[in-house]
């Protein structure tokens, strides 16, 4: 196990350290007006944001909203890594409402799902993400919001007051709100500090290429930054290269990262190392031995591997500073939160069995939003189920697969659901099924088997090109197999287990 002391958001005895009254906005903005929060690199030159200019920021569009909302409601944020998208969460959270992340590269269809699921009225972004919305929701621009104005009293909220909806990647069916209460932040501090040998050391400054529209940018970076006082790094590169990555750590004196396994494959294939980091952490699937020791070559760091999802993120960690990773494995239980492998039983076991994490976890969801069946079904007794497959070696996890069917591609956990049920929008589909294929670069690549209708035609390109248009950039379908049928089980459900098996034979 970790040591849990002098771990923020802990008890010397490894429990959580919850006030009766919490507020994010307030743990993030507790710092001297003078201090450092951001280090803004998305214009031509450098410009730092220090905790008194960000407040008001947040003030100028906690103004707005007390004006428009009552506590509670949802209001979106479409924003790229930038100031205006950290001070549009935390005047969401300051005026008592609750925040929907949403991406930049999805498109009208997978902005209108979420949009309309969680029922936004309000959705806080630029000039580009006006256009993206269209009609969906009133759109309003950060950036000429009024500074002027008195402070903003923190909204009264407790640990579980919602705060926060993230959607999930929609492995199965259609993607759900993961609903986080303002707990959520204190929850990932632990895990956060651990991966990076102990954040908040002198001269630490902390960066992501992942946009904060997920839980891994969010609350893996920017948040937990902010509230442990470590210089967060705002930068949009509109696509991720090695060179112009090494480029972003120079310029503003990176220290500490949280790379995609994806960025790290593309580093390493580019030869790219990087000077003047202190540490770099790394989530989403097992590096291996040969990623690690290159890890130490050409970063001058042991990279630690950690393990979580959107319902329930950073629990397990890797921390060179206190032991040896093992290659393979994800770490260790971090404090606070119990980890288990159970069996179908929900008993803990020994053997190979399905990750779980006990309730009581301060970054676990509340609820899956309007859906309180799947919020059961979540669950196995005490126990919320990850649907990863593990096997304990000691006190190190060691993940052994993923018991669903995402894919994950570049970094991102992609579910076919919603591909599948975009692709059967197109007047020449009848039928398809989507799976990942292994690919060296990407971890996966989405590919689509497809059944035409009698007589219809489609080209690859076709089909590419309308996902494309529909859904997030990332999750089009890079390959197109056209077959005469698919493999169905009796309820006529696709059984995807033969498809990856076929994708994967296509390899050999």
């Amino acid at each position: 196990m970790h040591e849990s002391c002098n771990i923020p958001g802990l008890r010397a005895d490894g429990s959580w350290d919850l006030p009766e009254r919490l507020n994010m906005a307030a743990q993030c903005l507790s710092h001297p007006a003078e201090k450092t929060a951001l280090i803004d690199m998305t214009g031509q030159a450098r410009r730092d944001i220090s905790y008194g200019g960000l407040a008001e920021m947040t003030d100028g569009l906690a103004r707005y909203l007390l004006q428009r909302i009552q506590p509670g409601d949802r209001v979106g944020v479409l924003l790229s890594q930038s100031p205006w998208c950290a001070a549009a969460h935390l005047a969401i959270w300051k005026a008592g409402g609750i925040s929907v992340p949403l991406f930049k590269l999805f498109k009208r269809d997978a902005l209108a799902s979420r949009a309309g699921d969680a029922g936004v009225r309000f959705v806080f972004t630029d000039a580009e993400g006006a256009g993206l919305l269209g009609d969906l929701a009133e759109a309003v621009m950060t950036d000429s919001a009024g500074l002027e104005g008195a402070p903003v009293p923190f909204a009264e909220a407790a640990p579980e007051t919602p705060a926060v909806l993230i959607y999930t990647s929609g492995t199965t069916g259609s993607p759900k709100g993961a609903l986080h209460g303002h707990r959520v932040l204190t929850g990932h501090l632990p895990g956060v500090a651990i991966s990076h040998d102990h954040l908040g050391q002198e001269g630490d400054v902390l960066w992501t290429p992942a946009d904060w529209a997920w839980i891994g940018g969010l609350f893996d970076v920017l948040m937990p930054g902010l509230a442990l006082g470590v210089p967060v790094v705002a930068a949009r590169l509109d696509k991720f290269s090695p060179e112009a990555c090494a480029g972003l750590i120079a310029k503003a004196g990176v220290r500490n990262i949280f790379f995609p396994p994806t960025a790290l494959r593309m580093l390493k294939a580019a030869g790219q190392g990087l000077n003047g980091l202190r540490s770099v952490a790394s989530g989403g699937e097992p590096l291996g031995a040969e990623m690690l020791a290159w890890g130490r070559r050409h970063l001058g760091v042991t990279i630690n591997e950690f393990y979580g999802q959107t319902e329930c993120n950073m629990v397990a960690s890797s921390c060179a500073a206190d032991f040896e990773p093992r290659p393979g494995c994800i770490g260790k239980a971090v404090p606070g939160h119990e980890l288990a492998v159970i069996d179908e039983a929900g008993t803990p076991t020994e053997g190979e069995g399905d990750v779980a994490i006990r309730r009581g976890s301060a970054s676990m969801l509340l609820e899956y939003w309007n859906r309180p069946e799947e919020t059961a079904a979540k669950f196995r007794g005490e126990w919320l189920v990850t649907g990863d497959r593990g096997i304990w070696e000691g006190d190190y996890l060691r993940f052994v697969g993923r018991e669903d069917d995402v894919i994950t591609s570049g970094g991102y956990r992609i579910g076919p659901a919603e591909i599948e049920d975009c692709l059967l929008t197109h007047p020449a589909v009848a039928t398809v099924g989507v799976v990942g294929k292994p690919d060296p670069m990407r971890t996966e690549i989405v590919k689509a088997y497809v059944v035409l209708k009698p007589g219809a035609a489609a080209s690859e390109k076709e089909l590419q090109d309308y996902v494309k248009d529909r859904l997030a950039h990332y999750s089009y379908p890079r390959e197109v197999a056209f077959l005469d049928a698919l493999p169905m089980t009796v309820t006529g459900k696709v059984i995807r287990k033969e498809l990856k098996a076929r994708a994967t034979g296509e390899l050999q």
